[in-house]
């Protein structure tokens, strides 16, 4: 067995354990009088509200796949949309199990209907990442320009480990275990790379971000680049305010509020594999911190993450089947 072998399944432990017990933390206040309290809740929530959530996540995934046939076809290769979609959830799929081994899997499927070299393919996932994180950070900094006082109720809902809590030592606990994870972390770093390495590793790091960013202007339609990468963030951001009319506590909600759920909910994303833990854990908290009690905002995330986990898994394993299929036909 390699040793990269060897180390990407012990970085997908590490990552699956802090899923794990991020998932922990967010259940472990569920006693039965909360339980049966949160199964009254989802009982009498619109639940047939799942049905044009999991369209316009759906429909995102489609543009996705648009978005992505955008960078490709300036390389001489005028690739199916519905190639480039059904690939795109098959890459999704493989993520929830392994994270970004699903990127690979995804152009190397392409590469084989398509007949493009998956080291051209790979070069347009990076660029597809790089403008994902921009538009991250601008759904952040709008996040925290619309609400200045948001930043010390997000640090909150990190680093506290109950609801609220009530005594020193659930503090101390929640500081012990982040400063595990950063000391964890830390010593990865360490052992792998010097400071000088690291420095010069960020240097090359935001050459290519800046060269992944240029690379749109090179592009046939950068401006239909740049309205797709807009309508699946805004697809995203329905979908969560489209979540908020499920249940009657949270109806109130507005724009402004699934504005901060997309933003939050995108991080647990990228901590634990598809989320898992990590995502409901931070809703739970940050809903919490708009004033929701702990049963209807731990009922909302779980079901916000079960919600777009069942699309990509039968999104995925649909596509696995009709891909082979579609090309066979056509051929």
């Amino acid at each position: 067995m390699s040793k990269r072998l060897i180390t990407t399944g012990l970085q997908y432990i590490a990552f699956l354990g802090i899923g794990l017990l991020f998932a922990w933390l967010s259940l472990r206040e569920l006693d039965q009088e909360k339980w049966t309290q949160m199964k009254a809740s989802i009982q009498r929530a619109e639940l047939w509200l799942i049905i044009p959530v999991s369209l316009l996540l759906v429909i995102s995934h489609y543009l996705r796949g648009l978005r992505w046939k955008l960078l490709i076809d300036p390389m001489g290769h005028e690739v199916k949309p519905m190639n480039t979609f059904l690939t795109v959830l098959i890459g999704y799929l493989v993520n929830l199990g392994v994270p970004r081994l699903g990127e690979f899997i995804r152009c190397t499927a392409l590469s084989r209907y398509e007949k493009v070299e998956v080291e051209k393919l790979v070069g347009t996932v990076i660029v597809e990442r790089l403008f994902d994180a921009v538009c991250l950070l601008l759904v952040f900094g709008l996040t925290l320009g619309l609400q200045p006082d948001l930043y010390e109720n997000f640090k909150s809902a990190i680093t506290k480990t109950s609801v609220p809590a009530t005594t020193a030592n659930n503090q101390y606990g929640s500081w012990i275990i982040l400063g595990l994870l950063v000391i964890g972390l830390g010593w990865v770093v360490w052992k792998k790379l010097k400071i000088k390495e690291v420095i010069l590793q960020f240097i090359t790091i935001g050459k290519r971000i800046l060269n992944g960013l240029l690379s749109v202007q090179k592009l046939k339609k950068p401006k239909s680049f740049l309205f797709l990468t807009a309508a699946i963030w805004m697809l995203y951001l329905l979908s969560g305010y489209i979540g908020f009319m499920a249940f009657e506590a949270t109806r109130s909600y507005g724009l402004t509020a699934a504005l901060t759920i997309l933003a939050v909910g995108s991080i647990g994303m990228i901590i634990a594999p598809g989320g898992i833990g990590v995502y409901a854990y931070l809703i739970l908290h940050t809903m919490q911190r708009y004033g929701l009690d702990y049963t209807n905002a731990l009922a909302f995330g779980w079901i916000l993450w079960l919600v777009q986990t069942a699309v990509i898994l039968c999104g995925g394993v649909i596509s696995f089947g009709v891909l082979p299929w579609l090309n066979s036909q056509k051929k």
